[in-house]
């Protein structure tokens, strides 16, 4: 896992703050940070800890749906599955099978395997509990990784302030249900900026509506999307995007939207 370089300290608040007038979320923003011991996790100020065995979906919506920090262990989550994405449990040989997934969610046991097989994980064995908190808190300072939930047109924007400087072209996956390893799990094994779409279980069981998509990266790269966003809005381009009209002259637009300020 890339953990998050030197213990960089940020504007949590104000990186908040920023997005909410950027973007106009409507879902809190979150951030996960994983400890390898028990203690740490629990002397996290107001830390909550679970009374029942919830889903890793669950756990993140707490934070991102009613504004609490939660802490788990591998005890707390209901299944290997939620487990081994964020590495509080192995992924040996039985969990790669995914013999459970057989008939429900893929036709042959092979194709369950070869779900397994792509999903991006914690690796096992660093790893003993795991936090979730708003962002602005500053419970979790730093963070190692952050949570936007946004609809597609509000993603795209963020995007768009990744790619201000420094461009590349971002390549992500969807492998299907699980999807939380194209977004935290990713994340928190590469470093890297991970989008997904949400799946069944994470709108079923963490409450995720229709519209929105989730993006998990790093404090140092929401900072960077926040300064591109900044100045994207500065040169007229900002959310929410404006319609033009299907039918008008697009010349008098185009020429504002993509011409050389």
């Amino acid at each position: 896992m890339q953990q998050q370089q030197t213990q960089e300290r940020f504007d949590l608040a104000g990186m908040v703050a920023d997005l909410n007038s950027l973007l106009r979320l409507k879902t809190t923003v979150t951030g996960i940070k994983m400890f390898a011991r028990v203690e740490d996790m629990e002397a996290v100020p107001k830390i909550r800890r679970p009374s029942a065995v919830h889903t890793t979906d669950q756990i993140v919506s707490m934070a991102s749906r009613l504004g609490w920090t939660v802490g788990i262990t591998a005890e707390d989550l209901v299944g290997a599955q939620c487990r081994a994405v964020i590495g509080l449990g192995p992924q040996d040989e039985t969990w790669l099978e995914g013999a459970n997934y057989v008939g429900v969610w893929h036709g042959t046991a092979e194709d369950a395997r070869k779900r397994q097989q792509a999903l991006d994980v914690v690796p096992f064995g660093q790893y003993r509990a795991m936090a979730v908190s708003p962002l602005a808190s500053g419970r979790l300072d730093p963070p190692d990784i952050c949570l936007v939930y946004a609809t597609p047109g509000q993603m795209i924007i963020l995007i768009n302030g990744l790619q201000y400087t420094g461009y590349r072209k971002f390549e992500w996956g969807v492998v299907g249900e699980t999807a939380c390893a194209d977004s935290w799990g990713r994340a928190l094994k590469t470093g890297e900026p991970s989008l997904s779409l949400p799946c069944f279980a994470e709108r079923r069981y963490g409450g995720v509506p229709d519209e929105e998509m989730l993006m998990a990266l790093q404090p140092s790269h929401l900072e960077k999307a926040i300064t591109g966003m900044k100045q994207l809005a500065r040169n007229g381009l900002r959310y929410p995007i404006a319609p033009y009209g299907i039918q008008s002259d697009v010349r008098a637009g185009m020429g504002v939207s993509y011409g050389k300020k």
